[in-house]
């Protein structure tokens, strides 16, 4: 951006501390049209920055200006009515509204009195189309659709309001390079219309297709702020990190080995038919696909969150009666679920309690719980993933997104499971960080566990599994061997069930 312009959004010397400083005097210019992009690990302070830009936290120190006017929101409302608008990586919709209702929520168009719901699901239906939902039906409840689907509606609702300053925070953690490519051409429309677009996202190789600046934050720090043109990918990580980070994860191939997990004929309704495979002991298995393919469902089958129209699961040779979590836990399957927030942790508890959930019997003492037992072994947990908290005894709640990630990981690392369930498992995890976790599984891999991993990613899945199987439209179509996986045939694949089914509507 040029000189000249006058900054639309401007920060003088933010600061703020919690259990330590988060920001430490930070001075950003956003530009009309601009894409400022914010990098950086997790806890460096983006996502804290992007509270207090939008009324959700109060700064310590400093101040700010919207258009040349004193701007300091004290709750999101006030920032929104001065054109101020925010993604949060943590979804805001109320899941017993349907989609319309949420996209519209503080405008639902009235007639006599009452909602007109002719008008507000044809306006959300023009609303989806936007963001690639235009086949999902308006009155669905939000309850109903995968995390997924429900960032793209969350997406939706803040593109389609007026809006001066626009922040991304996270948005395609969850998306698939279609969904992230509608994304960008709305990115596109907003910047041509002048709103200025604080982005932010681990995934650094999408930021460089958007991003008209980059600025870094280390410690709560900026430590750097480049053109996005004059700055390569590995020089960015390199100032988020401060050292080099490897971009390659060596692993020999698994060693033939017994079937450690077995799924024939799992279904639920249209969202899962008829999926089979196998995984074997030493093996990272991948499944990949568009938002609402069934990938997630399929996980959630197999570990009792939902009940199976049919199907059976087998572990170790044996079939196994998995109703609920609990018998598959019992069974010796864990799962890591993508919706960390709702179904991974205990928010307002502490890092040892969550830790140590899923293990209460190694952390009890003569029928008591031993605070000493769980502090011990989420010490150990904690270092083994690098965990940023200020002690074991500091609440979940108050950490990253990438932190708490880390603890939904490492709750399972003290307890024996044979088969382990990972989806989405980097969603929201800095670079550095995701090379931790990826020789974390490969280790895992290695003593003999058999990994699923269902990730949005094709690079991350292509960097990690041994096969990759594609599901389309709730079926598993195609498994690729790690030699003969390609970005291209992955995507081919993933779209060829909708494809096929349109095909077959066509008189």
């Amino acid at each position: 951006m040029t000189s000249s312009i006058e900054p639309l959004l401007q920060i003088n010397g933010l600061s703020m501390s919690y259990a330590g400083p988060v920001l430490q005097d930070v001075h950003l210019s956003l530009y009309p049209g601009e894409v400022r992009v914010l990098a950086g690990e997790n806890g460096a302070g983006k996502s804290t920055l992007s509270k207090i830009i939008c009324g959700l936290v109060t700064p310590l120190a400093g101040s700010m200006t919207l258009d040349g006017a004193p701007f300091a929101p004290a709750s999101r409302a006030q920032a929104e009515a001065r054109g101020v608008r925010m993604v949060l990586q943590e979804l805001s919709l109320v899941n017993t509204l349907t989609v319309a209702e949420n996209l519209f929520l503080r405008k639902l168009p009235r007639r006599f009195g009452c909602v007109d719901y002719t008008a507000l699901n044809a306006a959300a239906a023009a609303c989806m189309a936007q963001v690639g939902l235009g086949a999902l039906d308006p009155a669905t409840p939000v309850s109903q659709l995968g995390i997924g689907q429900r960032q793209m509606i969350e997406i939706a609702a803040n593109i389609s309001a007026d809006c001066k300053v626009l922040i991304l925070d996270e948005p395609t953690a969850m998306l698939t390079g279609r969904e992230v490519d509608l994304l960008f051409v709305q990115i596109e429309r907003l910047k041509a219309k002048g709103v200025g677009i604080i982005y932010i996202s681990h995934r650094l190789e999408e930021t460089k297709r958007i991003a008209d600046t980059i600025s870094v934050l280390r410690d709560g720090v900026v430590v750097g702020t480049h053109a996005a043109a004059d700055i390569s990918i590995p020089e960015v990580v390199k100032l988020m990190v401060g050292r080099e980070v490897g971009e390659r994860l060596d692993r020999p191939a698994p060693q033939p080995s017994a079937i450690s997990l077995k799924v024939a004929g799992l279904c639920r309704g249209a969202a899962v038919r008829d999926v089979s495979f196998e995984a074997r002991g030493g093996e990272i298995f991948g499944i990949a696909g568009l938002v609402g393919s069934g990938r997630t469902e399929a996980l959630r089958l197999i570990y009792g969150a939902d009940k199976r129209d049919a199907g059976r699961i087998s572990v170790n040779g044996t079939e196994r009666a998995i109703a609920s979590p609990f018998d598959a836990v019992r069974n010796g399957i864990a799962m890591v679920s993508e919706d960390r927030k709702e179904q991974g942790l205990l928010l307002p508890q502490s890092v040892r309690v969550n830790t140590t959930l899923s293990g209460i019997a190694q952390v009890a003492r003569g029928g008591w719980l031993s605070r000493a037992k769980e502090g011990g072994i989420a010490e150990r947990i904690g270092k083994l993933m690098s965990l940023r908290a200020s002690s074991v005894e500091q609440p979940v709640g108050q950490l990253s997104g990438g932190n708490q990630q880390k603890v939904a990981i490492g709750r399972w690392l003290h307890r024996e499971c044979e088969v382990m369930l990972f989806d989405e498992p980097t969603r929201g995890i800095d670079v550095g960080a995701k090379f931790e976790i990826y020789k974390l599984m490969a280790e895992l891999a290695a003593q003999g566990k058999a990994l699923v991993v269902v990730s949005s990613d094709l690079v991350e899945l292509m960097l990690l599994c041994d096969r990759i199987a594609v599901m389309s439209a709730g079926r598993m179509v195609r498994t690729f061997a790690r030699d003969e996986a390609s970005q291209d045939a992955i995507m081919e694949a993933a779209f060829s069930g909708y494809v096929d089914a349109a095909a077959s509507a066509t008189p």
